[in-house]
Order: C-alpha cells, then structure tokens, then sequence
C-alpha cells in the first residue's frame, strides 16, 4: 500500500521506518524536499507525497495539522483515508479544542475523506514497537468502519496485535485520548522516562 506521510519529524520518521519494514510503499511530504534526507522512503512535496497515496498520516504537531491539510486543500484528501495522529496543544500547553477534539476538527474540515484517530497516546518511539512496554492499548475513534478496519490492519503490521487495539467509537470519542495528553505528561515526569504505555485491563 502508499502511505504518504506528511512531516519528516520524530513521529514521521518512526512510522515510516515501521511502515516501510512491513512492505508497504512510503512517500514523505516536506515543504522543503531537497533538504531532507536518510529517511526510509521518497520524499516530496506534500501535494506530490498525497497525489498517489491511499492512506495519509498527519504526522506534524496538532496544532499545524488543520492549516497544513487546509493548505493542500479538500480535493487532494478527498476519498482518502486520513490517520490523526496529533495532540493539538497551544505554545502554553492548553488544549486548541477543548470541548471537542482535532479529530473532529479535521473530518468536519474534510467531509469527503475518512478521518481515523490513533497512535496519540503513545510515545513516538514505542509507535511502531509497540512490544517494547507491552502490554499496551492502542486506540482508534472514526466514523468510517472499513476505514478504521483499515488502519487496524496498519497498526497490526507496525507490532499492535488485535487484542491492542480498542475502537472507543465515532470520531467524537477522539475527545478522551486527546485530553489524556496532560496525564500522560504528568507520568512522564514522575518518571523521568518516556518509556512507557497506556494497557486497558479487565
């Protein structure tokens, strides 16, 4: 499958370095190409990266997320499924949407692309080593089912196995794993470390 991955950052780097080691066809977008290299796959412009893509992963801070699709515009997304993965916080640490949820944002931005929440409760290096701190959860909110069956698939061959993965819901549910946000930085301090994940046992 393409995966066009838009950001050449740590949360970039780490899916496509997971994607790509499934076998799966990965293309970077970057606003400035020529200037990035040593990256597991083609990197070009955002509109080329999504031109040929299935899949798209918004893997570029939360709060830039909705400007940045905003600005390669409905119809390049349109038909596609577009994987959330940002937390959309302010400089000051406060949450941008904080009755709904940056998922939401994007699919009522996006009414013709399938907008699929996840991977945000997790450390970027545990995204695509999931196995590293397991057991762990991983969630999905969405309002498309084949699309989150979909992705589900995805985050299987980046090491989540089906009893990891959680569908909270619709894409309204993306509210909860958003907010976690600030426990997840309160355990990162007490711990010192961001070596660690979220698992839902019952």
């Amino acid at each position: 499958m393409r995966i066009a991955i838009i950001g050449t950052g740590r949360v970039g780097m780490a899916l496509g370095q997971g994607f790509a080691g499934a076998g799966h066809d990965v293309v970077f977008g970057s606003r400035h190409p020529s200037q990035v290299t040593q990256l597991p796959g083609v990197v070009a412009s955002p509109a080329s990266a999504v031109a040929g893509a299935e899949v798209v992963v918004a893997a570029i801070p939360g709060r830039d997320t909705l400007a940045s699709l905003r600005a390669l515009g409905a119809p390049a997304l349109a038909g596609k499924i577009l994987i959330d993965v940002g937390n959309a916080l302010t400089e000051s640490f406060e949450l941008i949407y904080p009755n709904a949820s940056l998922g939401a944002a994007l699919q009522a931005a996006f009414p013709e692309t399938r907008v699929v929440k996840t991977l945000n409760t997790v450390q970027s290096s545990l995204m695509a080593h999931p196995g590293d701190v397991a057991p762990s959860t991983v969630f999905l909110s969405g309002d498309d089912g084949d699309a989150k069956r979909l992705v589900g698939e995805l985050l299987g061959d980046l090491g989540w196995e089906d009893a990891a993965r959680l569908d909270l819901g619709d894409i309204s549910t993306a509210r909860g794993p958003e907010h976690y946000i600030f426990l997840s930085m309160g355990i990162m301090r007490a711990l010192g470390s961001t070596a660690y994940a979220l698992s839902i046992v019952r």
